[in-house]
């Protein structure tokens, strides 16, 4: 009985082999040979056992009949299913090696598994991956579209062609990108944002509007769409609709401060004091606003004619970022306390900084703010002028 149960397992082995065998043959795929390797050692086991007349302990007959049956008829189930076992071989290999940081025996893995099966979906997006890492941008380019094309419904590859495209300032292939992308997913915000600041970069400003109105019709709560539609508005200076973008950003996301900050901002072009007080108030507690938020609170101490506050927070900004020194001694509103102005006693700058998009609306936004307090001066001038020219007339009578 014994010597039946061991033939018979000899015998489907050997045929599970021969197949794994003309597999490797067929598509000349040297990585069959570690399939081939393991039924070797089970059929192996298996005759030291005959010749031996005995069983082994049990621990290995268990290795015997999962190297030699389990493992084979696993692949060629896996393969009856459209799973290519070489390709899946070959993304764990690449996933092992990057786990031992050795990116360069991943990426041969990989080139090798993409030479062989060019439509290998797997093996082109590791290969993208692994290059946008690496900083080879143009490389990982290639591979994304090269998974694309094995895949088309991949959104995500779609989506960083267009980002690293923009990276390299081919602006106008980004755009192209991920119209295209919006067109077959509308709701993918990523592209959206990604989108509108471009367009906002080109000062498009109109065209971005569009763009991120569209997607907030797929994601109404999504606070980043509503800060970026501000900021697009803010350039347009409509600034009743940024405002509104900017509330509802900030109360979908209480902690996003520099909605709140712009808030001020325009607070400040509208002469409400109070609230424009209040928001940079909260702003303090954001470090990359800090300085920001104690300077603008020194200008309307100094509107509120509370001297002492607006040079005790005028030199806490100063303390935070040096360069506020320079903007103090600029800033018309602060001349009266410009001798009460000091350098610290050491250079400190934020522990965080703003990106671009945040730095060109904020600057935007205090340059309208001179232009209406210029233009208040003026008119301020020239009442004052009616006035005098007016009693002198007066007087004249």
């Amino acid at each position: 009985m014994i010597i039946a149960e061991k033939i018979l397992f000899n015998v489907i082995a050997f045929f599970l082999f021969v197949i794994i065998f003309f597999k490797m043959i067929h598509k000349n795929d040297t990585n069959y040979i570690v399939v081939l390797f393991s039924q070797a050692i089970g059929i192996t086991i298996n005759f030291i056992e005959i010749l031996a007349g005995y069983y082994t302990n049990i621990i290995l007959r268990i290795i015997m009949y999962v190297l030699a049956f389990v493992i084979p008829l696993f692949i060629l189930l896996l393969e009856h299913r459209g799973h290519n076992f070489s390709e899946n071989l070959s993304k764990v290999k690449a996933k092992i090696y990057l786990l031992l940081k050795n990116n360069k025996d991943a990426k041969d893995a990989l080139i090798k598994l993409v030479t062989k099966y060019p439509d290998s979906y797997i093996g082109h997006k590791m290969l993208a991956e692994i290059y946008e890492k690496e900083g080879g941008m143009r490389k990982a380019i290639d591979e994304y579209v090269k998974a694309i094309d094995c895949q088309k419904k991949d959104y995500d590859s779609y989506y960083k062609v267009a980002y690293l495209l923009n990276d390299l300032g081919q602006k106008e292939e980004s755009v192209t990108m991920l119209e295209n992308l919006l067109q077959k997913k509308p709701d993918y915000c990523n592209a959206s944002n990604l989108l509108g600041n471009i367009l906002c970069e080109q000062e498009k400003f109109k065209e971005a509007i569009n763009v991120y109105m569209d997607a907030l019709r797929y994601h109404p709560e999504d606070y980043d769409l509503y800060y970026s539609l501000g900021i697009a508005y803010t350039r347009l200076n409509d600034f009743q609709n940024a405002k509104n973008c900017y509330e509802k950003a900030a109360n979908i996301n209480h902690n996003l401060y520099i909605a709140k900050y712009n808030l001020g901002q325009i607070a400040l072009i509208y002469r409400d004091i109070e609230a424009a007080e209040q928001y940079f108030t909260e702003c303090i507690y954001e470090e990359s606003l800090e300085a920001r938020a104690y300077f603008e609170l020194s200008k309307i101490f100094m509107l509120k004619g509370e001297k002492e506050k607006a040079i005790t927070f005028v030199n806490k900004s100063i303390e935070l970022d040096i360069s506020f020194k320079e903007k103090a001694d600029e800033e018309p509103i602060l001349i009266p306390i410009k001798a009460y102005i000091v350098m610290p006693k050491e250079e400190t700058k934020e522990k965080q900084t703003l990106n671009k998009k945040a730095k060109n609306n904020i600057e935007h936004l205090e340059k309208t703010y001179y232009v209406v307090e210029n233009l208040n001066l003026k008119e301020l001038g020239k009442g004052t002028k009616l006035r005098q020219s007016k009693r002198e007339n007066e007087k004249t009578l």
